[in-house]
């Protein structure tokens, strides 16, 4: 099973988005996220945010290759992200980068949780709309 398809909202206007109004979405893996916003900002920029969280010991998702860029910022635990046969580790607090184009996943190696937020611009970020 897949992310849900998500609709387009309006980001014409400033608005406070609440996670505990959000539908939490179960993965197979056992982690969970929720879908924030998906749309196209004004200026013309196709976007995306997710909010997810792994447990301690997730088997993380299979690598898989984007085709939009991506910022990911650690609110909590420890990560290892492998992104083009590099491997480094961040800590709650720390940003990653993933560039277009990029063979990339992440893999909580920490005691606890690792919560973070994606951020997808551009490319084919809204292919994933109704």
């Amino acid at each position: 099973m897949g992310e849900p398809i998500i609709e387009p909202i309006d980001l014409s206007r400033s608005q406070v988005f609440r996670i505990a109004d959000l539908p939490m979405h179960k993965n197979p893996n056992g982690s969970e996220s929720w879908n924030v916003v998906h749309g196209r900002l004004p200026t013309g920029e196709q976007i995306s945010l997710h909010v997810s969280m792994q447990p301690a010991g997730t088997v993380p998702n299979p690598a898989h290759r984007i085709e939009h860029s991506e910022i990911i910022c650690l609110r909590e635990g420890a990560l290892e992200f492998q992104h083009d046969g590099v491997t480094e580790r961040a800590a709650a607090g720390d940003v990653l980068f993933v560039s277009k184009g990029t063979m990339h996943g992440v893999r909580n190696v920490g005691p606890g949780p690792a919560a973070y937020f994606v951020l997808a611009i551009g490319g084919d970020v809204n292919q994933q709309t109704k």
